[in-house]
């Protein structure tokens, strides 16, 4: 379901977890997981758009919530070769 999007919400370096389209819902404005640029709040002010739409949320606030405390992973053994490739018996 698409949510309206205040213009003011898009601030320099915000991402939204799905596509931020315009307000006809057909033109995309930013892509999944991009930042938005200067010229992006620039286009909003120069073109006057009064709102936008996204099923997405600022990817920042999805940040704060989840911080894994531990990420399951465990340090690699070194790799120790046992024998010389020619010292191997042919099948």
């Amino acid at each position: 379901m698409n949510v309206k999007l205040d213009c003011s919400k898009i601030t320099l370096g915000v991402r939204y977890s799905a596509p931020v389209f315009f307000d006809d819902g057909q033109n995309m404005f930013l892509a999944a997981g991009h930042p938005a640029k200067p010229y992006h709040i620039e286009a909003l002010k120069r073109w006057s758009v009064p709102f936008l739409l996204t099923e997405g949320h600022p990817m920042s606030e999805i940040r704060q919530t989840f911080v894994p405390e531990d990420d399951g992973l465990e340090e690699l053994e070194e790799f120790e070769e046992d024998e010389d490739i020619g010292e191997l018996e042919p099948l």
